[in-house]
């Protein structure tokens, strides 16, 4: 659309409040809402920003929808982005929660680093570091024996398992300790987690120096390495946390931008108490946002936790307060709240304030196993890649060629945006690789694929393949970087050279899931298209779709079928000699 186009739109429009939605076909490039609809769709035809003008040029209609108030409006607009994902918008993508230490509802409770506590658990956290959570509730077990086995392991027994023997358990299974002796060690644990760090720390320390006393110098340094994770452990801003007096239930929000990417760390307290905390992602690759009357773009921290708060809340129960990194980019979102009786403040001192504060550390923490996307940008001296497409190319023989196209974002599956194509028939990988390559950048290039540009391109295969990706992209000029995964040694090959990285290393691990889940999307449409291609083999009688299977997987292919020798027909289960006669004559 041009400008006079959304010009003549816009005289159409109710000067009503409701929600606005660019589209380009039967996608929806961006939803927007207004006070007033004619005026706010009128203001595109004088763009803020190149993006936003790109974005009006795509669309070929305006969609509306009218609403008794601005709250509705609101309310719609936020639903509409979640259900329909424009690329345009910021969107919300949820991030796995935070792991929990708990200690089990039972008579003799059991201790369990877990995302999803049993139902009556009393539960502690949650933590950001994995980690160093699993270091030290396994010094817990080891200074307190606490059992960490399922009730059916605990049930029946009638003598102690392994872990008694290696001292991290005291057996209250068979009696080893009373009940009454096993819930005091239950709550001196607890006691722990609820901010008494000595209680931990004291009985390591002087383990650890009995230790290096008795020249036991391996067993000290293990000591001391969990004595320094239980002595940082409640380094994360366990000292802000707790406050009994408080009765309320309270969320902090807090926003860090890197880029086209965002994400925003959530804590809830209840009671004084910190039980949840969780971060998720979005995607800031937006037009400037519309909701900010100061021109903000939708890439700065206000910006994304108006559009957050929106999302977020149209759909779950509302907390007594939500304390805030910064003010909101749209002061609309803060009347709605209030207006829904939750408190809304930006602290400037006390608890409240160290609760912001741990709550910003969260957005931005980064790298490392926590973050294998960023450990992955740093390998390869790239910016965080956040968006990857994994491309493998499958066949038998030659025949029934397709390729994929699979996408992870933070380095979880988007499968909404997985591509599969049929290729030209040949028995010839490197061609293969680059006409699928070609396809994805010319459709890129031509602005004809819905999808974002991805960080990063991964290619199953070695150096053959990355230069037949390559030579792809220098013919369409689209500028994405890219690297394969060896199967054989798992390599990293890039353009620069072969690196083997260690086996432990998160960012391998993407990179292995994003090329196992190409190379199974891949697998899976060639069996898809050969057996549509086979179907001849349904007409030969004595052939029926198991034999017709086993034919292919002995085979690869019809033309292979047809030029079978009958010995080797018949060593297929299934074909006799009438069966393969048959064959013969008929294909």
């Amino acid at each position: 659309m041009d400008a006079d186009a959304v010009r003549e739109r816009a005289r159409d429009l109710p000067t009503e409040p409701g929600v606005y939605q660019f589209r380009a076909g039967e996608t929806t490039l961006y939803v927007g809402k207004a006070l007033d609809l004619r005026d706010r769709v009128r203001s595109y035809a004088d763009p803020r920003s190149g993006r936003i003008q790109g974005m009006v040029e795509r669309a070929d209609r305006i969609e509306f929808a009218v609403t008794d108030t601005e709250t509705q409006a609101l309310l719609l607009e936020a639903n509409l982005i979640k259900r329909l994902r424009p690329r345009y918008n910021v969107r919300l993508k949820d991030d796995k929660s935070y792991p929990l230490v708990a200690f089990t509802d039972h008579e003799v409770p059991r201790i369990e680093v877990t995302r999803d506590p049993e139902a009556g658990a009393v539960a502690y956290g949650p933590f950001t570091d994995v980690g160093r959570v699993e270091t030290v509730v396994k010094a817990v077990r080891e200074v307190y024996g606490l059992r960490g086995c399922s009730d059916h392991k605990y049930e029946g027994r009638d003598r102690p398992c392994l872990d008694y023997e290696m001292g991290i358990c005291s057996a209250p299974c068979t009696g080893e300790i009373s009940v009454e002796e096993y819930a005091e060690d239950v709550a001196a644990a607890r006691r722990f987690f609820e901010g008494e760090t000595g209680v931990l720390a004291d009985p390591l320390r002087r383990r650890m120096e009995a230790a290096a006393e008795a020249n036991e110098f391996e067993r000290a340094a293990n000591l001391r390495d969990r004595l320094e994770a239980v002595e940082a452990f409640h380094g994360e801003g366990g000292e802000a946390v707790s406050d009994r007096t408080d009765d309320r239930t309270v969320d902090v929000l807090a926003a860090a931008v890197e880029g086209d990417t965002a994400r925003v760390a959530r804590l809830h307290s209840e009671r004084g108490q910190l039980v949840d905390r969780s971060r998720h992602q979005l995607d800031a690759a937006a037009v400037g946002d519309e909701r900010d009357d100061s021109g903000q773009g939708a890439n700065t921290p206000a910006a994304v936790l108006a559009a957050f708060l929106a999302q977020y809340y149209a759909e779950r129960e509302f907390p007594d307060a939500v304390l805030l990194a910064e003010q909101p980019a749209d002061p609309e979102v803060v009347e709605w709240l209030e207006s829904e009786g939750v408190a809304v403040r930006v602290p400037g001192a006390g608890r409240e304030a160290k609760l912001v504060e741990l709550a910003l550390k969260n957005a931005r923490k980064r790298g490392g196993r926590d973050d294998p996307v960023g450990a992955l940008g740093d390998r390869l001296g790239m910016d965080r890649p956040a968006r990857i497409e994994g491309f493998d190319v499958s066949h038998a023989q030659g025949t029934a060629v397709v390729g994929s196209d699979v996408c992870f974002v933070d380095g979880s599956s988007e499968t909404a945006d997985y591509r599969r194509k049929k290729l030209t028939d040949r028995n010839d990988d490197y061609a293969n690789m680059r006409e699928l390559v070609r396809w994805r950048a010319e459709r890129a290039v031509e602005d004809r694929d819905d999808r974002p540009d991805p960080d990063l391109l991964l290619i199953d295969g070695g150096e053959g393949q990355l230069g037949a990706a390559r030579d792809a992209l220098a013919e369409t000029g689209w500028d994405v970087p890219v690297v394969a995964l060896a199967k054989a040694e798992e390599l990293v090959v890039t353009p620069t050279g072969t690196q083997r990285w260690p086996d432990d290393a998160p960012e391998l691990h993407l990179l292995q899931r994003v090329r196992d889940e190409a190379h199974r999307f891949a697998v899976s449409y060639h069996q898809t298209v050969r057996d549509e291609v086979a179907t001849v083999l349904d007409d030969v009688p004595g052939v029926g779709p198991q034999t017709r299977r086993r034919l292919l997987r002995r085979f690869g292919s019809v033309e292979n079928v047809r030029d079978a020798s009958r010995e080797d027909l018949t060593d297929v289960d299934g074909v006799g000699d009438a069966t393969a006669n048959t064959l013969r004559e008929r294909l």
